[in-house]
């Protein structure tokens, strides 16, 4: 038994799919399935059920590779505490990003963080935010930065910055000679909506519903530009954050207005597993985001 097997059996065990374990741990089928019966026979267990159209995981296999996850957790742990007493900021960073970060943050701290931490391999993943917790618990990511939510407390925090809220509407719309609008001011309005799924969402229905604004039903969407998209096309108003805002408050057939104090806004947070030893980097990325966000 090795390392690799334990690795071998997890994948095949998440993904319930010779061919598609075999290709995240890039090797053949032939060689991810003949690993496995040898797995079973030192063992003296039977691991799963094979059938022409599917995997079953028996009891035992269903244990064993959550124990050899945990495993693998721990391996990668020491590989990691010893690459944090070498160089905190060297190696492979695994970084998860949600979609309403990632494109509007990354172009502001990725070249700085390579400036700054050359010898840092940056690997970044952009998905919703359920996707990127069970990949940080599971231990596929480092950390991740996104939008805090009372779920996370299970995790370690370092929070980044606050960011508002901001009102995106048709240039045309009623309120667009306001120098800022009053959250109140929504009573009664639609308000488009990203899809499920996405924590901004949940965090600007919130605001929104409070305000006594309605949800337009009759469309959601699947990222902010496409929302932008809409308003552009005097479909409604909808609330983006400020990273998302262009410079000139008036842009492409849409006007940005802040709210009035207080402001909507949702907090950025960079998340990490409680028991990481990669703290020290976490620490030090952390204090660069917040330079390089300008949002602080």
């Amino acid at each position: 038994m090795n390392l690799r097997d334990l690795e071998y059996l997890v994948a095949l065990q998440e993904l319930k799919h010779f061919r598609k374990a075999a290709e995240k741990c890039f090797v053949s089928q032939p060689t991810l399935s003949g690993q496995i019966a040898k797995l079973e026979e030192e063992l003296g267990l039977l691991l799963i059920e094979r059938t022409s159209r599917k995997v079953i995981f028996t009891h035992a296999g269903d244990e064993l590779a959550a124990k050899a996850r945990n495993i693998l957790l721990e391996v990668k742990g020491l590989k990691d505490m010893a690459k944090s007493f070498q160089a905190p900021m060297a190696g492979p960073l695994h970084v998860g990003l949600i979609p309403t970060v990632a494109p509007y943050l990354l172009p502001k701290i990725v070249p700085q963080i390579r400036a700054e931490f050359s010898d840092m391999e940056l690997f970044l993943y952009e998905e919703q935010t359920q996707v990127l917790l069970q990949r940080l618990e599971e231990g596929e990511l480092d950390c991740l930065l996104l939008a805090y939510l009372p779920e996370m407390e299970r995790f370690g925090a370092i929070d980044l910055y606050d960011e508002p809220l901001v009102l995106a509407m048709p240039t045309k719309h009623k309120w667009h000679l306001e120098a800022d609008i009053q959250l109140s001011a929504l009573s009664g309005e639609n308000v488009l909506m990203l899809e499920d799924g996405h924590c901004l969402r949940d965090q600007a229905m919130g605001y929104c519903f409070a305000a006594g604004a309605k949800e337009d039903t009759s469309f959601k969407a699947t990222s902010l530009e496409t929302l932008r998209h809409m308003v552009a096309a005097d479909m409604g108003i909808t609330l983006l954050p400020q990273l998302a805002i262009p410079d000139a408050p008036e842009q492409n057939g849409i006007c940005y207005r802040h709210f009035r104090s207080p402001e909507p806004s949702r907090r950025i947070s960079l998340l990490y597993r409680n028991n990481s030893v990669r703290r020290p980097c976490f620490n030090q990325l952390a204090e660069l985001i917040k330079r390089s966000s300008a949002l602080v």
